[in-house]
C-alpha cells in the first residue's frame, strides 16, 4: 500500500509539474488580460503585468522553484522547506576603495528584514536586522556563488547572475535558448538569500494551500466530503439492498417475462452515462415539467426552513442526482449475482443437497448463494472509495459542490496542491478497499485462510 501511493502521487506530480499553464502562467494571463481589458477601454490598466518579484514569491509560496523530485519530497515532509526568504542585491566591488574594511560599512543602514550585502576581498558580511532596528546576526563567509553557509538559524545562499537567468529560463521554459539566457543574464545582479528551513507536508500533516482560493487544501476536503458521503452512502444501500434480491429472481425465473424485461430495462440504463441522463433529467424533469431543481442540493431559504421542511427540500434536490448515481451500477451488480448464482445452482453440491431431501429454498439459500456472493463481496471494498469521492461528472451536472465537483475543480484550475491532495485521498481509499475487499473474500470464502 504505501509503494502503491507513493508511486501514484509522484506520477501525478511529475505529471503536473511538466505540463504548461500552472499558477504562474495562469496569474501571468490573468494579468495579460487585465492590460488588454485596460487599454481597450482607455484607462490606465496597461502596467499590470506580473512582475518578477511577485513570480518568484509565487514560485517560493508553492515550492514551483525547486527540482521535481525535491519538491515532492517537500510534499511529503521529508525534506525541508525554505521558509521567511530574504533577499538582497549586492555588487561585486567595495564600497570604498579608500576606508579600510570597517569603514567600508559606515553608514550602511539595512532594511528592516531585508539582507545587505558587501563583497570586500575573499569575505561577505551579511547583516540582517529586525523591525525595531536591533540586530539579529553577523555572518561572514566566502563569497562563492551557490555555496550555502549557516549562521545561527539561518541559510545564506548565494546566486550569481547565471543562476538568477537560469529560474528565468525555468520558468519561462526558455532553458534551450542559450541567446536568452544570456541576454537575461545581463541584467541581473549578484543576490544574497537568506531563509530558514522547516518541515511541513502530509507527514506533518499539512497539505499545503489552494492557489485559487488560498485556503488550506485539508479543510476544504474535509467541507465537501459529507456531501459525496451522504450520496455515496444512499447509492450503495439502494444499489445492494435492490440489485441482489433481483439477481436471486432473475436466476430462479431465468428467461421467463420477469428476466426478459427486467434485463432490458437493466441493460437499456447500462447504456445511457450517468452524466449524460443527468443532461437530460434537467432539461425534461427540471426545465421543462419543472418537476425537480435544476442544480444544487438545497434551496437558498434552506436555513430559514423547519427541520420537516429541510427534509423534504433536502429529498426533492436528491431525486435527480441519486438515480444518475445508481443507474450504471444496477445492471453489473445485478447480472453478476444471477449469473453467479445459476452456475453454482448446476453445481453438483447443490443437486447432491437437494438429492439428499434439502429443499430448493434452503439449497438457495444456504448453499448457492454464499458461494454466489463471493465475487461481489470482493467488490465492496472498493466502495469506501466511490462512496467518498463520488461522481465528479455527475455533480457537475447538477452543480452540487462535493468531492467530486471539488477534484473536477482542481483540474481545470491546475491547482497543485488541490490536485495531490484530492488525488492522495482517493488513492489512499483505492488500496485500502483493495486490503478491505481481500479480508471480506476471505471471511466469506472457506477456501482462503490467512495463515
Amino acid at each position: 500500500m504505501p509503494l502503491t501511493l507513493l508511486g501514484v502521487t509522484f506520477l501525478v506530480f511529475f505529471i503536473t509539474r511538466l505540463v504548461p499553464g500552472g499558477p504562474i502562467e495562469q496569474m501571468m494571463q490573468q494579468q495579460s488580460m487585465t492590460a488588454m481589458s485596460g487599454k481597450k477601454a482607455g484607462t490606465q490598466r496597461g502596467d499590470n503585468n506580473l512582475s518578477e518579484p511577485d513570480m518568484e514569491r509565487l514560485e517560493e509560496q508553492y515550492n514551483l522553484h525547486e527540482p521535481i523530485s525535491t519538491a515532492y519530497f517537500q510534499w511529503l515532509g521529508l525534506v525541508p522547506k525554505k521558509i521567511f526568504i530574504s533577499k538582497e542585491e549586492f555588487p561585486l566591488e567595495p564600497q570604498s576603495e579608500d576606508t579600510n574594511s570597517d569603514d567600508k560599512y559606515a553608514g550602511v543602514s539595512p532594511l528592516h528584514t531585508r539582507i545587505n550585502l558587501y563583497e570586500t576581498g575573499e569575505q561577505v558580511v551579511v547583516i540582517r536586522e529586525s523591525a525595531d532596528s536591533s540586530k539579529v546576526q553577523d555572518a561572514y563567509f566566502s563569497g562563492t556563488p551557490n555555496r550555502k553557509v549557516k549562521a545561527e538559524g539561518w541559510e545564506v545562499l548565494i546566486e550569481s547572475p547565471r543562476d538568477r537567468a537560469e529560474r528565468w529560463g525555468r520558468r519561462m521554459r526558455q532553458l534551450d535558448n542559450e541567446i536568452a539566457l544570456k541576454n537575461k543574464e545581463k541584467s541581473y545582479a549578484w543576490r544574497a538569500v537568506m531563509y530558514q528551513t522547516d518541515f511541513d507536508g502530509i507527514l506533518q500533516g499539512t497539505m499545503g494551500n489552494s492557489f485559487k482560493y488560498n485556503e488550506p487544501v485539508w479543510d476544504m476536503i474535509i467541507e465537501r466530503i459529507p456531501v459525496s458521503l451522504y450520496f455515496g452512502i444512499l447509492s450503495a444501500i439502494i444499489t445492494y439492498s435492490v440489485c441482489i434480491p433481483l439477481g436471486i429472481i432473475k436466476a430462479i425465473k431465468h428467461k421467463t417475462f420477469i428476466d426478459n424485461l427486467s434485463s432490458a430495462l437493466i441493460f437499456l440504463g447500462y447504456s445511457v452515462p450517468g452524466f449524460a441522463l443527468g443532461a437530460l433529467l434537467v432539461v425534461y424533469l427540471g426545465a421543462r415539467l419543472e418537476w425537480f431543481p435544476l442544480c444544487g442540493l438545497t434551496s437558498p431559504e434552506f436555513s430559514s426552513m423547519g427541520f420537516g421542511e429541510q427534509a423534504i427540500d433536502l429529498l426533492h434536490h436528491t431525486v435527480l442526482p441519486l438515480i444518475c448515481y445508481v443507474i450504471s451500477s444496477f445492471a453489473i451488480t445485478t447480472m453478476m449475482m444471477k449469473n453467479n448464482l445459476m452456475d453454482n445452482l448446476s453445481a453438483d453440491y447443490v443437486r447432491t443437497a437437494m438429492a439428499k431431501g434439502v429443499s430448493f429454498r434452503t439449497a438457495v439459500v444456504r448453499h448457492a448463494f454464499r458461494n454466489s456472493f463471493i465475487p461481489i463481496a470482493s467488490t465492496l471494498g472498493g466502495l469506501i472509495s466511490i462512496i467518498v469521492a463520488g461522481s465528479m461528472l455527475v455533480e457537475k451536472v447538477f452543480d452540487i459542490q462535493g468531492f467530486g465537483m471539488l477534484s473536477y475543480q482542481a483540474l481545470m484550475d491546475k491547482d497543485y496542491a488541490l490536485i495531490m491532495g484530492t488525488l492522495l485521498l482517493t488513492s489512499f481509499l483505492m488500496v485500502l478497499g483493495n486490503l478491505i475487499s481481500d479480508i471480506i473474500v476471505a471471511a466469506i470464502d472457506p477456501r482462503i485462510k490467512f495463515d
